[in-house]
């Protein structure tokens, strides 16, 4: 015979679950310090000018504009 389930508690449960999963995510999101999200930002700033730094210049085309 099958097992009889509270439908009311089983959603209530999974809300629970899904409740649980969304703070695990926001911990990890808005969970860092003032200091370790300047970090990140400093380090992803220098990390874009570092690659536009290695980027080349394209010569220009015979109207002196830059081929696109």
């Amino acid at each position: 015979m099958a097992e009889i389930i509270n439908l009311r508690r089983a959603r209530k449960q999974r809300q629970r679950v899904a409740a649980e999963a969304k703070a695990d995510q926001n911990r990890i999101d808005f969970g860092r310090s003032k200091a370790e999200r300047g970090l990140t930002e400093a380090r992803r700033e220098k990390a874009i000018r570092e690659l536009d730094g290695h980027k080349l210049a394209l010569p220009p085309d015979d109207k002196g504009e830059l081929p696109r």
